[in-house]
């Protein structure tokens, strides 16, 4: 039988071994992140022509609001692709009449077809077919980018080797603290992908703003390996084909698009649910780092509470604790400067807190299958 004592002294360990995981994560991944500094390689005077692409469905208020941002880039040649995906509003409608004066704008509209794919990926591959230019760049309906030198920026990020482009795609500042939540999930989740990407395991980027090559997307061949899975156009697709030479990232504050939060509980809750359910179909290396790290969040304060209400060890287990913190705090105070969200630095250490009870509350995401409509 398991003495008192003896469980103790196995949790100890646990929780030595799990707190040491945990530092080692964040040094290696995250805090490389944090102490990144942007680097130049492109050439301002020499800047390739872009297609821009924007799938929409029923999305007549954000094209309305966001499109004409876009089209007023200050870049030298690019074109704007809009593939209307049978929307029943004014969607068709405006953008013809957009493009009686807006040469750069172009118009694919998906039709009554069989679809081959899930999700908007149909709709987004007759955009890719329908692009002039080999440089892509990809984001949503209801995203704006933070200024007129959007497209300048990510560009510059390429050089000779570079085929991908991660960028940040964050949400607007609201009230409320589900606001805040969803922002600082957003800063995690580049955090992850971005310092991933610095340590030569690139495994997703966000389509609300990322850029690749057009013909790195038909020669891997595109949608196909994961055609069926609703989510999956941009973090799939991606952990697919980016690899530690061919990915780069871009932080400038110029380069962000924003884009509306969800504003109620459920709306969030069934975006995370969609959002999570692809983790599942990523590379093995990829899926063990990530789940190590969350398994072991978790693992930590579980053990950490069981050992300090023995106060067993108390000075060693509040001191692991305590430095980890400490270096949470360091990393994301900094990343948060880097995305422009200084706000969040208060509550970092119980967002760290919150997150325990948030994967276990969406655990099932990634072991059911989930059935969405896109939009």
């Amino acid at each position: 039988m398991i003495t008192l004592d003896l469980a103790l002294e196995i949790v100890f360990y646990i929780f030595c071994v799990v707190a040491a995981y945990q530092l080692l994560h964040i040094l290696f991944f995250h805090l490389r992140f944090a102490n990144y500094k942007m680097e130049i390689s492109g050439n301002e005077n020499n800047l390739p022509a872009i297609s821009v692409i924007i799938c929409a469905k029923n999305e007549d208020s954000n094209l309305k609001k966001n499109l004409p941002k876009i089209l007023n880039q200050n870049y030298p040649q690019f074109e704007v692709i809009v593939v209307d995906d049978n929307s029943e509003d004014g969607t068709l409608e405006y953008l013809f009449f957009l493009s009686q004066k807006e040469p750069r704008l172009k118009r694919v509209k998906v039709g009554d077809v069989n679809r081959l794919m899930a999700g908007k990926k149909f709709a987004l591959t007759l955009g890719i077919k329908a692009a002039n230019y080999d440089a892509l760049v990809l984001t949503d309906a209801d995203c704006y980018p933070a200024s007129n030198n959007w497209l300048k920026k990510i560009v510059l990020s390429y050089d000779a080797n570079t085929e991908i482009v991660l960028g940040y795609g964050a949400y607007e500042k609201k009230n409320g603290f589900l606001n805040k939540i969803i922002r600082y999930e957003t800063v995690q989740a580049a955090l992850n992908y971005m310092g991933f990407t610095l340590a030569k395991l690139p495994y997703m980027g966000v389509g609300r703003n990322l850029s690749y090559k057009k013909e790195l997307f038909f020669s891997s061949g595109g949608f196909a390996d994961h055609r069926t899975v609703l989510s999956g156009d941009d973090d799939l697709f991606i952990n697919k084909i980016a690899n530690k030479k061919n990915t780069a990232i871009v932080i400038d504050k110029e380069a962000f698009t924003y884009s509306p939060p969800k504003e109620t509980w459920t709306e969030w809750k069934d975006q995370k649910i969609r959002h999570l359910s692809t983790g599942k179909y990523y590379k093995f290396k990829h899926k063990f780092f990530l789940g190590m790290y969350t398994f072991t969040h978790v693992l930590l304060y579980i053990t950490f509470i069981f050992l300090m209400s023995f106060l067993f060890q108390w000075y060693i287990i509040a001191g692991f604790f305590l430095v980890r913190w400490i270096l949470l705090r360091i990393v994301y105070k900094k990343t948060m400067h880097k995305l422009d969200e200084k706000d969040l630095s208060p509550y970092i250490e119980l967002f760290d807190l919150l997150q325990v009870f948030y994967y276990f509350r969406f655990a099932g995401a990634v072991i059911f299958k989930m059935n969405y409509r896109w939009n």
